[in-house]
């Protein structure tokens, strides 16, 4: 003899019977695309202190916003490489109206 089971009528592996409401779709949480963005924000501004300020400043400001939006947990550490991005453009302007050209050495 064969017996039909509906699907409200099923149960999980637990023993227990699911509920009358829908699940929602499983999403990963964006925690972690949002984490990596701010580390890496971070890095970049820290890195863009030293050298290719013109090109990694402005990536560490926008990643760092980026984290941010997304609600990072490292909410300081996408504050801080937003603000070493932003140092990184401070630097390259105050160099840059110094002796007019993009690039700085040590020494003289």
């Amino acid at each position: 003899m064969t017996t039909l089971i509906t699907d409200t009528e099923t149960e999980d592996k637990t023993g227990a019977k699911p509920s009358a409401e829908p699940k929602p779709a499983h999403r990963p949480a964006p925690y972690g695309q949002a984490d990596g963005m701010a580390v890496a924000a971070f890095v970049l501004g820290l890195v863009g202190t030293l050298v290719a300020n013109v090109i990694l400043g402005p990536c560490a400001l926008v990643l760092g916003a980026l984290a941010l939006a997304r609600h990072t947990t490292r909410r300081a550490r996408a504050a801080l490489g937003m603000a070493l991005g932003a140092a990184d453009l401070i630097i390259l302007a105050t160099l840059a109206t110094a002796d007019g050209s993009l690039s700085w050495t040590f020494g003289g």
